[in-house]
């Protein structure tokens, strides 16, 4: 039998050419060195922020935009430009890197910022802030119906990202929703708890309750995903496989892999395609270690920052220095 990396790749080239806190996944990968000043700055903003509790209330291209998790506030006025990896809080007048901001919301030393990422040091979260936070965002966005995916809009996004409407169909939904009163809509991807995980061209969003998305077939296997384009993609490569060859967890964010544990740990082989950015690994490194059915299959694209990123350009030329030139 055709090994699954294996049949990826012979799909794609017949076209032409998957609660982690985030603290734990860093215990995991820094626990015998300590990590550096550069190293902890290098540590993707967002997904720090996620594992704090805290999501974006609007994305505007690189641009993050959160309510402050430094002071109550109504509006989002805190900023990450995720290319820059940089943050900036209107509303305090100050910005930085990583770094700046740990120590400010933990109120600690460089020192004991670095001994916490390495796993060696405990730092205490404003519980207050981060509970202000997740509840405005439960306030902000209200699921007024789902739908059959029509809007030409989010058909486009799909075609963008070489995901078949047929396939798309079969796990999604349009969502139309209201945020601060106006109507918007995107692809709408369900839950175990009825919230929706929600994107379209220009936004990325969950609606509460949030956590995790679980299909089980009764598969001895089970394929784990960070984000559900990488699902997706993973059912186009796998269009000719049986629909319950394996089962499946969508994580909706790395914060949820403790929540996933217990479903994912029944299985006698669990198989990991998540992000491989700083955080994903961390957290893969930190599955490894737990007990020996996990395998990372994220060597399959080392190359992208995702599975659906190296099914996008597989079989591309890879022109990041010539882009970078141009520029």
């Amino acid at each position: 039998m055709m090994r699954i990396g294996e049949s990826h790749i012979a799909y794609l080239t017949s076209l032409r050419r998957t609660e982690c806190v985030f603290d734990k996944c860093v215990v995991m990968d820094f626990s015998k060195n300590r990590l550096s000043v550069s190293e902890a700055k290098e540590i993707d903003m967002v997904h720090f922020l996620a594992g704090l509790g805290y999501e974006p209330a609007k994305i505007r291209n690189n641009d993050y935009w959160y309510h402050s998790p430094l002071r109550d506030e109504k509006t989002p006025s805190f900023k990450v430009n995720r290319r820059l990896n940089r943050w900036y809080d209107h509303g305090l007048g100050k910005g930085g890197n990583l770094v700046d901001f740990a120590i400010l919301f933990h109120g600690c030393t460089v020192s004991e910022l670095l001994q916490n990422l390495s796993g060696n040091f405990s730092l205490q979260k404003p519980v207050s802030q981060q509970s202000f936070a997740r509840e405005e965002q439960e306030k902000q966005i209200k699921i007024l119906g789902d739908f059959v995916l029509s809007s030409s809009a989010l058909l486009r996004y799909l075609q963008q990202r070489r995901i078949p409407v047929d396939v798309a169909d079969h796990y999604c939904r349009e969502v139309r929703y209201e945020l601060n009163g106006k109507v918007y809509y995107g692809i709408g991807f369900r839950n175990d708890l009825g919230g929706f995980e929600i994107r379209n061209p220009y936004f990325k969003a969950s609606s509460s309750p949030k956590g995790i998305t679980s299909f089980d077939n009764n598969a001895d296997e089970v394929i784990v995903f960070e984000g559900f384009t990488d699902f997706l993609s993973f059912r186009v490569v796998h269009q000719q496989d049986p629909e319950d060859r394996f089962d499946f967890v969508v994580l909706n964010s790395v914060s949820f892999f403790e929540t996933a544990r217990p479903f994912m740990e029944k299985h006698k082989t669990i198989k990991l395609y998540l992000d491989r950015d700083t955080t994903g690994q961390n957290c893969s490194r930190y599955a490894l270690s737990l007990t020996s059915k996990y395998k990372d299959e994220s060597s399959l694209y080392q190359n992208h920052k995702d599975f659906n990123d190296w099914m996008v350009n597989f079989g591309k030329p890879q022109r990041k220095h010539q882009k970078q030139k141009l520029k």
